[in-house]
This record gives C-alpha cells, sequence and structure tokens, in this order.
C-alpha cells in the first residue's frame, strides 16, 4: 500500500478574528422604528413627525407615495392627523428650462434663509422612466450644503410618470413637511413643461426661471408659462452675461406688461440674479416677500388656497373613478376584445369608449 504523505508544518498560524462592532447604533435604531421587527403604526410616525424626527418623516412621505391599497389607508389616516397642524408654511413652486440653474439657485436662495432662522424643505420632483419607471434622484448631489443643513431637508420623489400623481404625492409631502414644523416649502419641478400645471395648482408664488442669450427670449417659452408665473428671475447674470441679461429683463417687462392683469392684482416683477456668486438673491426673495404680503392684504392668497383645494378634490374623484374602471375584471376582459375591434378597424375609438362605459354602468347598476 501507498505511504500517505506527511503533512508539512506551515509556519502560518491563522489566529480567531475579532468580531467587528455593528455599524449602526442599534439602540438608536430601536428607538426610530418602535420595537425591533414591529412595523410602526400611525401614532408613532404621527409623534416623530411633530418631534422633528427626520427618519420617521421620510418614512411618512415613503408611504404616502407607495401605490399599495394598505399604505395609501395609512398614509391618509396619518395626513389627516396632520392636516390641524399644516397651512402654516410659504410654498414656492420653481421651474424653468433643464440647465437654467433651479438646484444652483435653490441652495444659494436656501442657504440664505436657513441663515436667518427659516426652516425649509425642498421636495424636487424628478421625472420617471415610461421604460423602467425608475429616477434618478440626484438632486441631493446638487445641493452639497443644503443637504448638510440641520434646517433644511431635501426630499426628490418620482414624478411616476403622472400629473395627477405628481400633485396629489407632493401635496401630501407639503402636509407632512409643515406638520413637522418647516415654514417654507420649495417644490422643484421637472422642468419647463405639462408638469407646471400640476405644481402652480398646490403652491402660493410660482417662480419661473430664465436664461439671457439662450436664443429668442420671446419665443423661448410658451406664453401659458409666463402667464402662470408669480415673478420671472434670470439667472447667470454675471460677468459678460450681465448686460444680456439687462436686455432679456426689458423684453420679458415688456412681454409682461401686454398681458391682462392676472387675478392677484400684481404685475409680475422680473429680477436679475447670479446663483454661482449669490448675487440678487435678497433682491429675489424680497420680490416674492412683497408678493406674498399683497396678496394677503387683498384675500387673495387664502381664496387661491381654497380653490387648489377644490380642484384636488376633483383631481382624487377622477383618479379614483379611473382606477375604478381599469381595475374591475370584467373591462379588463372586455378591454382586449374592444382593442381589437379598433385595430381591425370595425368600430371607432368613440363607439368603443362607449360601448365600455355602458358595460361598466350596468355592471355597477347605473343607468
Amino acid at each position: 500500500m501507498p505511504r500517505k504523505p506527511k503533512q508539512q508544518a506551515s509556519a502560518l498560524k491563522v489566529l480567531p478574528g475579532v468580531a467587528q462592532p455593528s455599524q449602526l447604533n442599534d439602540e438608536a435604531v430601536i428607538r426610530m422604528q418602535g420595537k425591533k421587527n414591529e412595523p410602526l403604526n400611525i401614532d408613532d410616525l404621527f409623534n416623530g413627525i411633530r418631534s422633528g424626527n427626520r427618519m420617521l418623516l421620510s418614512k411618512a412621505i415613503t408611504l404616502a407615495e407607495s401605490a399599495r391599497s394598505d399604505h395609501q389607508l395609512m398614509a391618509q389616516a396619518l395626513i389627516e392627523k396632520c392636516l390641524p397642524f399644516s397651512g402654516k408654511s410659504l410654498r414656492i413652486g420653481i421651474t424653468g428650462v433643464p440647465g437654467v440653474g433651479k438646484s444652483t439657485f435653490i441652495e444659494a436662495l436656501g442657504t440664505w434663509l436657513t441663515s436667518r432662522g427659516h426652516k425649509l424643505a425642498v421636495l424636487a420632483i424628478d421625472p420617471s422612466s415610461s421604460r423602467s419607471k425608475g429616477s434618478i434622484l440626484g438632486d441631493k448631489t446638487r445641493m452639497e450644503d443644503l443637504a448638510t443643513d440641520p434646517n433644511a431637508f431635501i426630499r426628490p420623489s418620482p414624478s411616476a410618470g403622472t400629473l395627477g400623481g405628481v400633485a396629489r404625492k407632493t401635496w401630501e409631502t407639503v402636509v407632512l413637511c409643515e406638520a413637522a414644523g418647516f415654514n417654507t416649502i420649495f417644490i422643484e419641478t421637472v422642468g419647463v413643461g405639462q408638469s407646471e400645471t400640476a405644481v402652480h395648482s398646490m403652491v402660493d408664488f410660482f417662480l419661473l426661471m430664465m436664461l439671457a442669450g439662450a436664443g429668442d427670449e420671446l419665443q423661448g417659452i410658451k406664453r401659458g408659462i409666463m402667464e402662470m408665473a408669480d415673478g420671472i428671475v434670470i439667472n447667470k447674470a454675471d460677468g459678460s452675461n450681465l448686460k444680456k441679461a439687462m436686455l432679456a429683463r426689458s423684453e420679458y417687462e415688456r412681454a409682461l406688461n401686454l398681458f391682462p392683469l392676472p387675478p392677484s392684482g400684481l404685475r409680475p416683477k422680473v429680477a436679475l440674479c447670479s446663483a454661482i456668486d449669490r448675487s440678487g438673491i435678497k433682491e429675489a426673495w424680497k420680490k416674492i416677500e412683497d408678493y406674498c404680503s399683497f396678496t394677503r392684504m387683498n384675500g387673495y392668497f387664502e381664496s387661491k388656497r381654497l380653490e387648489q383645494a377644490e380642484v384636488r378634490m376633483y383631481d382624487t374623484i377622477e383618479g379614483r373613478l379611473r382606477n375604478d374602471f381599469f381595475n374591475d375584471k370584467d373591462i379588463k376582459n372586455m378591454l382586449q376584445k374592444v382593442l381589437l375591434d379598433i385595430r381591425e378597424h370595425r368600430i371607432s375609438s368613440y363607439i368603443a369608449a362607449q360601448q365600455l362605459l355602458d358595460e361598466y354602468y350596468a355592471l355597477n347598476g347605473k343607468k
């Protein structure tokens, strides 16, 4: 029989390792989350929001953004508890074409405000991919100072591809942030487009940011967006671009004088600023404050908020009816047949819609 080879002694000896401590503070996690492995309830979230716990505020916003029906029930119960503590902030919508410097402007104005005692929440709406449904949510990386500011809270949220979703989810986030004690809310849109209408319907002041020297100023933006604006800021008004910015301001002021006087009773003002060297930031905020003071005195501020609440109610009804219709099992089955008939040119789209609606009303006992 062959002999087994002798094992040679090794000069290396592996010592038992030392257990590494956890990277998390377990006690802090339990305090924030409640008892271990026990889901948070409405009272935990509400008390955490009111005490300024950012972790629980973020969890509450995620709950409100969830599409799950059980999460929605919890979110609505939480929002109802928070409503009496909301409504005391100044809500400002900020829009502009991509590259205009919205994030840089928000950081410059935001840090200026927090240094003067404001508590600021920035809600940045990111566009969602129509294919993957995902969003980059990278606004925090462009606001480095605000992201570490103890008086600021930045929450990027996906648009989820629906304007109604933007309006409802963002408004719910506003309520939660106001209940947490934030007295100034910035809502940054994805850029000039349809989402501006949704954001305009939930803010007290709608700021339009523009660039000078980027083409024909008056043709570079739709009249509808300008009519929605309560104020215009021309950014990057510095260096060799300052003269162009001043010329652009004159052009915008002349154009705004051609529009009818807005319901607020105050014609929009045009300001210059440079978010990079932070010039004109104080003046831009002064125009926002002047507008809000004027509209509070003439009653438009409060009447606009009441009108926005009514619009949200109608939008919620429309969204619920749409969901109920398309989630109906019988309608789903019928829809495939009707779509085939449309593709084969056997019926028109109008007749197809009428057939589906008639079927839905019949199924629900309504004529």
